[in-house]
C-alpha cells in the first residue's frame, strides 16, 4: 500500500506564509498526478490545487489562485503547497492525494480521481 505523509501545518497569523510537504513512500511518485485538498471540520473535502505528472501542469481552485503554489520534486518523491497571504478562512486540514492510473483525462478537482490519500496536516490561521 502506497503511503503519503503530509507535514508543515501550523498555527499562524493572518498574512503569514507556510509550505506544506507531502512525501510519498513509493518510487512511482513521478508517474502520479497529485492533488491538494482541504477540509474544515464537519464539511466536505474541497479541491485546492493539482499538478500533473511529467510536465507538471498546475490547476488551482479560485480560492487558491494568486496565493498558493503547488510544486513537486520527483527526485525527492515530494509534493509541496506554498501558502501565501493566509486568511482565517484558509484554516483547515490539508490532504495530499495521488492519482495512480493511466487514463488520460484528469479532473484534478474530483476526489474520485485519486487512489491514495495522506492523513492530513492542520493549518490554523488566527485573525
Amino acid at each position: 500500500q502506497e503511503q503519503l505523509v503530509e507535514s508543515g501545518g501550523d498555527l499562524v497569523q493572518t498574512g503569514d506564509s507556510l509550505t506544506l510537504s507531502c512525501v510519498a513512500s513509493s518510487n512511482n511518485f513521478n508517474k502520479w498526478s497529485m492533488g491538494w485538498f482541504r477540509r474544515e471540520a464537519w464539511k466536505e473535502r474541497l479541491f485546492v490545487a493539482g499538478i500533473t505528472r511529467g510536465r507538471g501542469h498546475t490547476f488551482y481552485a479560485d480560492s487558491a489562485k494568486g496565493r498558493f503554489t503547488v510544486s513537486r520534486d520527483d527526485a525527492k518523491n515530494t509534493l509541496y503547497l506554498h501558502l501565501n497571504n493566509l486568511k482565517p478562512e484558509d484554516s483547515a486540514t490539508y490532504f495530499c492525494a495521488a492519482r495512480d492510473r493511466a487514463v488520460a483525462v484528469y479532473k484534478p478537482e474530483d476526489t474520485f480521481e485519486y487512489d491514495y490519500w495522506g492523513q492530513g496536516t492542520q493549518v490554523t490561521v488566527s485573525s
